[in-house]
């Protein structure tokens, strides 16, 4: 059956539920991930926090927490949720994504093993800081890692949580040191309505986020140089920044039909 045109979207059955998590009116999901994200060490599943490696993963395979076989990143008993409630919801939230500047030149200066090792060391750091910061890790896509900072997670402080991350990843991994960096990283964030959920086949769905202002914190991490973070206006304004006269730019992104206007935070030495 065609919809009539401008016709309303009908809401998926399990909708109500998922806005319940990611607002964080959902009592258990917040309270399991708030205790196992203290539990030592990375990876994690991307859910509930679960680590996988010891020295409690062993614990938390006794308690069918274990990787699933499926989709290692998510627990066992994440994933059976997931599947049982495919569906998401509309939220205002924040994403982040952080990107290896100059990742061709790096790889042609050193063996593939030596860059696969760099790319681990960078996944390892970034996934500790996001997961501690309380994002939610939804993909690594070659030099690049993205997530999602959701309402239920931050207590609403979405916006701020994204933006620590970033410097904390730019710090780690020496884009504000004099002395130079390690790996040179730039982030992009935007904050706004974007649909969350479990998005996918049956043989393989994940928890990710859907809209434009996901397009727009990829342009601006591709937009972004060694050591800066380009933030929307309203990630600045939702994170408490709009006061800290942060420099700004105009930016021509791909895809976007006007010029997004952007703040620049810098975690440069003077060196980078």
């Amino acid at each position: 059956m065609v919809e009539p045109e401008g016709a309303p979207e009908l809401a998926h059955p399990m909708d109500p539920i998922w806005r319940a998590i990611l607002l964080g009116t959902e009592p258990r999901f917040r309270r399991t991930r708030k205790i196992l994200k203290h539990f030592p060490s990375p990876p994690r599943c991307k859910l509930c926090a679960a680590p996988f490696e010891p020295p409690f993963g062993r614990v938390m395979r006794a308690i069918g927490r274990s990787r699933w076989s499926g989709n290692s990143k998510y627990c066992a008993f994440c994933f059976h949720v997931v599947e049982a409630l495919h569906g998401g919801a509309e939220i205002e939230c924040s994403l982040l994504f952080a990107d290896i500047r100059g990742s061709t030149a790096l790889a042609e200066q050193m063996t593939t093993t030596a860059f696969r090792r760099l790319l681990d060391r960078f996944y390892g750091v970034a996934n500790e800081i996001l997961v501690e910061q309380d994002g939610i890790i939804d993909k690594y896509v070659g030099d690049e890692i993205v997530a999602i900072f959701v309402p239920a997670l931050t207590q609403e402080a979405h916006a701020s949580k994204a933006v620590a991350a970033a410097s904390l990843l730019l710090a780690a991994t020496g884009n504000s040191d004099p002395g130079g960096a390690w790996l040179p990283v730039g982030a992009g964030i935007a904050t706004g309505v974007a649909f969350v959920g479990s998005v996918g086949t049956s043989d393989h769905r994940e928890l990710t986020a859907l809209g434009d202002i996901v397009n727009t914190a990829a342009r601006l991490a591709s937009a972004a140089g060694a050591g800066e973070i380009l933030l929307t206006i309203p990630a600045l304004e939702k994170a408490g920044l709009a006061s800290a006269g942060l420099p700004r730019r105009r930016l021509d992104l791909k895809g976007k039909a006007e010029p997004v206007e952007a703040a620049v935070l810098s975690k440069r030495g003077p060196g980078g």
